[in-house]
């Protein structure tokens, strides 16, 4: 136990802790339970094979990691149940392929945070008569006055407060996020100081249900059709073919298999028609981009509202300067400067210094080189 570790559940509350088998969520329940915390430990089954071979690159899900996960509770003592959440795995399967489809880039993740990790463990919590869930996310919350705040992880590398965008303040008010205060060198040191035996288990580096971090063989191993058709450049000039708009995303350099002069950017795709557009880096900027499904955190918007926040687009990716211009549940977000590569199906997240506010989901973009040729057509200029 870690004395700078101080646990803002009630004193004595019964926790869910959610156990993926990897070091981060084993050093979470380390802690509560070293604050006197009674625990469940709950694993939760994705339903999707893993095989041996590939098991050493996950840390969640497969059979590997449920046996870590198990071992690490009964060295703490305690209780620990695997949960069968195939079928709301499958849900999240099916929106990942569905978003590929329709020429957008999925965030599997934030939608396993926003519906499994902080809505179907309460679930889960609230069946075996415990206050909350914790997990180790790298994140901080703060509860005030029934509000919650939320802020980067003090390990800027290990951040995950963008991942967390979705997830409703009334469920966050209710999990707890041991690890937000370390960095993850202590974390490891704390599993090691305590005999844990994920205290040396690599990071997860793939999403869990796509074994060999190849997405596109989910298409083939369900036989679902892919777009094929053209590349073409922003002038509509056919560079080459491609087997399915699905093997793209926005802002996508490499892959293409076209050469020019300059690097060349996915900058649209239309599954439609099959085509695939590429650009300049210039032509792969955006000025705004609409964003729906708002969600805030631990502040009021009303519809109509305008205010000012650091943007951030993907989750490696650093914030930028914008303006919201905020519409009941969906946004005009406004760039300060151009944007590389902002990826439709991807979140928003908008913070203010280290505390997230909220976000929502990026529907469509404003590209530079859009409205430049339409002011152009027009005989506008700046």
């Amino acid at each position: 136990m870690d004395p700078t570790f101080v646990s803002t559940f009630a004193p004595k509350a019964r926790v869910v802790v959610a156990m993926s088998g990897g070091v981060d969520s084993s050093v979470a329940a380390h802690l509560l339970h070293g604050a006197g915390h009674p625990l469940v430990g709950l694993f939760m089954r994705n339903g999707v094979h893993v095989e041996a071979s590939e098991s050493h690159k996950k840390s969640c899900c497969s059979v590997s990691d449920a046996r870590d996960a198990r071992m690490v509770a009964g060295a703490l003592k305690i209780p620990f149940q695997a949960v069968d959440l195939k079928a709301e795995f499958g849900g999240i399967i099916r929106y990942f392929l569905a978003e590929y489809a329709a020429g957008r880039t999925p965030n599997p993740c934030a939608i396993c945070n926003r519906d499994l990790k902080f809505q179907r463990l309460l679930d889960f919590a609230d069946e075996l008569e415990c206050e909350g869930v914790a997990t180790g996310h790298y994140a901080r919350l703060d509860v005030r006055d029934g509000r919650v705040l939320l802020r980067r992880g003090v390990d800027r590398n290990k951040d995950q407060s963008y991942q967390l965008f979705s997830v409703a303040e009334r469920h966050l008010a209710r999990a707890r996020l041991p690890l937000g205060g370390y960095e993850k060198p202590r974390v490891r040191e704390l599993a090691a100081a305590a005999g844990l035996r994920t205290a040396q288990k690599a990071d997860s580096q793939e999403i869990c249900f796509v074994p060999g971090d190849d997405y596109r063989k989910l298409f083939a191993e369900r036989g679902l059709p892919t777009h094929a058709g053209k590349l073409v450049d922003t002038a509509g000039r056919v560079l080459g073919s491609h087997t399915g708009t699905e093997h793209f995303t926005v802002g996508q350099r490499r892959g293409h298999k076209v050469a020019g002069a300059l690097p060349l950017y996915v900058v649209a795709l239309d599954p439609a028609s099959g085509t695939v557009v590429l650009g300049s880096r210039e032509e792969c900027c955006a000025r705004a981009m609409q964003v729906e499904e708002l969600n805030w955190l631990g502040i009021d918007v009303a519809s109509r509202d305008s205010l000012r926040a650091q943007v951030q687009v993907r989750y490696h990716h650093q914030p930028v300067p914008a303006t919201i211009e905020v519409d009941g549940t969906r946004a005009r977000v406004v760039f300060d400067a151009p944007e590389l590569a902002v990826t439709p199906g991807q979140g928003a997240a908008f913070y203010r210094g280290d505390q997230l506010l909220g976000g929502g989901w990026i529907r469509s973009t404003e590209l530079v080189s859009a409205v430049a040729f339409a002011e152009r057509r027009e005989g506008r200029s700046d």
